[in-house]
């Protein structure tokens, strides 16, 4: 089933359509009514149709500039246009926004039945080229030369020297204009694939999508490295990074419409020298480990989630320490404990002479302190200095050594855990009080607060709906419909002066949002409140 949301101010015209058409003999199912292109907008991002049926003249957003947002915003949503004959012409002209079809009125139902069972054959084309398994070995071959992927692992795995750096890009032609590169790691999990395609060919499938959509925009370099596709994107500054973010995210919910793949994408940190890529790369990498915290079939950008993060290393000692680090970090705490076991039964138990065991022991001690400075953890819970808890733990049995390990252990994990509570606390704390601050400016917007706190729109839209409850444009619209209310009881503006106020400058919208909040107009409820 296709899904199908209409859009009409005359609510009846849309019921009509609704029922006359046999929908789901034609393979689709309509989600949704919006009576305004305004309401459509914020249906959209909730179910992200794929087909709207819109009527032109409508208030608040008439439908072609509905159709410019949603082609701007979901390209692959197709567009029906319904409309009386003197508009027709007019709808005519908009040949830019990619109308699928525009049916006059009065709407006739064998005609919209045509019109669907053209438009289902279309989407059902779409969805087989792009599973198609003929097609998905041609967008395979279609990747980049086996020299410029080669060279791009090279570079973020840290081995291109830097005297010949500028030797490979000229010979390989490789644009590396910058000024700002950043590395993404684009993960295709392989647990949660559609059973009827092979997890192989679902993974070059989402590789060749990245193509289309990411690799243009943000002049990218994509290729193929441990089982992931990377691309190393290229910034106009700095701060682009969360609009890179929003991109990722979108990209994500895409694939999962329309080819069911479950994707997480690692978004890592930005610089200005291409040799720095390892450190993206790094980053990246780490960045999609936090799925198991954050969920998948999303892009994760580390410095949104732990902004004070530096990008880790590896671990002296190898897998041991290493994993025990990761599991500090994203794991719970019987994963915590089970890696402390797994660390002590490897590295310290092993051990045949008492100089192999403070050595060891050492080691420990070293690699625990830089891994607490690098999260900017209490470096006071190693007590006494180095030399002082050298010396005791030199002195203790393994049993003992490991009960302090994993007393240690859990204490970070829980203040790794605490941060990030902390943090996103902050960040909501913040939106609310910047709301406070400028709920009058009428442009007011998701964009405007997340440019102001340095963050991406899908990571905050995510925390703030999580933490209260509510989307950003709902919390918004409330605070400002609860200041709209009690200036209605406690002054005698009028009503058009109440609206400009808090960041209408349509009275009639305002009233329109305004009876949706309160189930009253507000000169009803002015006229209650005074009754009471």
């Amino acid at each position: 089933m296709y899904t199908l949301l209409l859009v009409d101010d005359e609510e009846e015209v849309t019921q009509i359509i609704a029922k006359k058409v046999k929908w789901n003999e034609l393979g689709f199912s309509v989600v949704g009514h919006a009576n305004n292109g305004l309401k459509a907008l914020e249906m959209l991002e909730e179910i992200q149709p794929d087909v709207v049926m819109t009527d032109i003249r409508m208030p608040y957003m008439d439908g072609l500039e509905l159709c410019g947002q949603i082609r701007e915003k979901y390209p692959a949503t197709k567009l029906v246009l319904f409309t009386g004959f003197d508009d027709f012409e007019y709808a005519k002209e908009a040949v830019h926004l990619e109308i699928e079809e525009y049916i006059l009125k009065p709407l006739n139902a064998a005609e919209i039945t045509k019109v669907f069972e053209d438009l289902k054959k279309k989407l059902d084309q779409e969805i087989n080229e792009k599973k198609g398994a003929e097609l998905l070995k041609r967008y395979y071959k279609d990747s980049l030369p086996l020299l410029q992927a080669n060279f791009y692992s090279t570079l973020i795995e840290g081995r291109v020297p830097e005297e010949e750096l500028g030797k490979y890009i000229t010979n390989y032609e490789i644009d590396f204009a910058g000024p700002w590169y950043a590395c993404i790691i684009i993960h295709t999990s392989t647990t949660q694939a559609p059973k009827d395609i092979d997890v192989q060919l679902l993974a070059i499938s989402v590789d060749r999508q990245a193509g289309e959509r990411l690799e243009e925009k943000w002049r990218g370099k994509r290729f193929n490295y441990l089982g992931d596709t990377v691309m190393i994107v290229q910034l106009e500054s700095k701060e682009e990074v969360s609009e890179l973010t929003d991109s990722c995210d979108r990209f994500c919910k895409y694939v999962n419409h329309m080819i069911g793949a479950v994707v997480t994408v690692g978004v890592g940190q930005v610089c200005d020298n291409i040799l720095e890529l390892v450190k993206s790369y790094q980053s990246a990498r780490e960045a999609v480990s936090y799925r198991v915290l954050y969920g998948s079939n999303q892009a994760i950008n580390l410095k949104e989630i732990v902004p004070k993060r530096k990008v880790a290393t590896e671990a002296a000692d190898g897998t041991e320490l290493a994993h025990l680090f990761k599991m500090i970090c994203l794991g719970k705490k019987p994963d915590v404990k089970s890696a402390v076991e797994r660390y002590m039964e490897h590295k310290i138990v092993p051990t045949k002479s008492l100089e192999k065991y403070h050595v060891a022991v050492m080691e420990l001690i070293s690699e625990m302190y830089h891994f607490m400075v690098n999260n900017e953890l209490d470096a006071q819970k190693l007590s006494g200095g180095a030399g002082q808890l050298y010396t005791l733990l030199s002195n203790m049995e393994p049993q003992v050594l490991e009960k302090w390990l994993l007393n240690l252990c859990l204490a970070l994990h829980e203040d790794m855990a605490n941060a990030r509570d902390h943090s996103k606390r902050s960040l909501i704390d913040q939106a609310k009080e910047y709301v406070h601050n400028n709920y009058q400016e009428e442009s007011l917007g998701l964009d405007d607060i997340c440019r102001e706190l340095g963050v991406s729109n899908s990571y905050f839209s995510s925390i703030f709906k999580k933490e209260t409850g509510k989307s950003f444009v709902g919390y918004l619209t409330g605070y400002r419909m609860e200041k709209a209310a009690r200036m209605l009881v406690e002054t005698n503006e009028k009503s058009y002066m109440i609206a400009k106020s808090v960041g209408y400058t349509d009275p009639n919208y305002f009233s329109y949002v305004f009876k949706r909040q309160y189930g009253v107009s507000p000169s009803k409820y002015r006229t209650e409140y005074e009754n009471i």
